[in-house]
């Protein structure tokens, strides 16, 4: 496999402008173009090209320039031109995407000017505006890999009590008292069956779906049985169902979350409150879960896991941004935006972006 077949070539946005021919044209273009960033991009003199995960997420902001050129021609054209490009930038300046998106866009238009220079005789293309740096519309705060697992560990870790048999007659008397203020009831009330509550799968279950969904608060809260599918280890959010109220999704899922949620359905059959409900989640007064009672969830989960969130703002679309700022990462902005659920491709672009800590670690390796 060559890596150009890992490269979305030709986009399936494009493929609807173009005819058999002019997709034939069009792809040998994106092939000789993709292919020399790869091998001279960089340093062309070197023979040093450009990293295949840069190019995988710039070659669909170079697509969607193209497409731009052919709506603004009226028709398919190669030919980009330094007027297309500066055009473009005036398009993007007046968008609503944000300042990093724009600067994105701004370096993979050089880049591909920078093959038509060397490949095709252009002139050097000096844009006419430049995009400063716009921190407003990226994510405000999210979780780095080190934290998404341990607060994946922490939901195992939260509200879990010693087992019932393992304790003495004086434990087990404290554990009551800890117990009847925890599910408030009174002490003579507790029961061994609490036991198997405080140590239950409903809390690992909707934060491993969280980290690996990224739900949206109203997300959660609107949440059913219908929409999990653990053979598949899929959520199948419905149109009606879903935030936007626009498309269904399929959202993936990882095998051990999906044993979870496995374990949390079985678990929720034996708990009266769910009876006349199809919702997957309650909070312990039988309510759905909302902004304010997530947020207390993740700081309860950060002092467990021993997360500084003194000067962040730990709301639950920390787990979200997380989600989409490490989809980018490993794959593109295509599966962020089917990860994430987004319709427009320009709400998915707040995630293209470099982590702090890959930046770190560039800089490590620097020297």
């Amino acid at each position: 496999m060559s890596d150009l077949d890992e490269l979305p070539v030709v986009t399936d946005a494009s493929k609807e402008y173009l005819n058999p021919r002019q997709l034939l044209d069009y792809r040998a273009e994106r092939e000789a173009c993709l292919d020399w960033l790869l091998t001279f991009g960089k340093k062309p003199d070197e023979a040093k090209g450009y990293a295949l995960g840069t190019i995988k997420t710039g070659a669909y902001r170079m697509d969607r320039f193209y497409r731009f050129v052919w709506e603004r021609e009226g028709g398919y054209t190669a030919n980009v031109t330094h007027e297309h490009a500066d055009a473009w930038m005036k398009h993007l300046a007046r968008g609503e995407s944000g300042a990093a998106h724009k600067r994105n866009c701004q370096k993979s238009t050089k880049r591909l000017f920078k093959w038509r220079q060397h490949e095709h005789g252009l002139g050097e293309w000096k844009p006419d505006i430049t995009f400063a740096a716009d921190s407003s519309t990226n994510p405000r705060d999210y979780l780095t890999r080190d934290e998404r697992s341990a607060v994946r560990e922490a939901a195992l870790e939260y509200g879990s009590v010693p087992h019932y048999d393992s304790l003495t007659p004086a434990e087990r008397d404290r554990w009551k008292r800890y117990l009847a203020q925890r599910f408030e009831k009174p002490k003579s009330e507790v029961t061994p069956d609490d036991w198997g509550q405080a140590n239950g799968w409903k809390i690992p279950s909707l934060v491993w779906t969280s980290l690996d969904a990224g739900l949206r608060p109203i997300e959660v809260e609107r949440s059913t049985v219908s929409w999990i599918d653990t053979d598949n280890a899929v959520l199948r959010i419905p149109k009606e169902e879903s935030s936007k109220n626009r498309d269904h999704w399929v959202v993936g899922l990882t095998s051990r979350t999906a044993q979870a949620l496995d374990n949390w359905l079985e678990e929720r059959e034996t708990y009266p409150v769910y009876d006349d409900t199809d919702a997957i989640w309650l909070t312990r007064k039988s309510n759905p879960y909302n902004t304010k009672t997530l947020a207390y969830l993740l700081r309860q989960l950060c002092d467990i896991a021993d997360i500084d969130a003194t000067h962040r703002q730990m709301s639950w679309y920390a787990i979200r941004h997380s989600v989409g700022t490490y989809m980018t990462r490993e794959e593109d902005l295509a599966a962020t935006q089917a990860q994430l659920r987004h319709k427009s491709p320009e709400t998915t672009m707040k995630y293209d972006q470099v982590p702090v800590e890959d930046r770190q670690d560039a800089l490590d390796r620097m020297g």
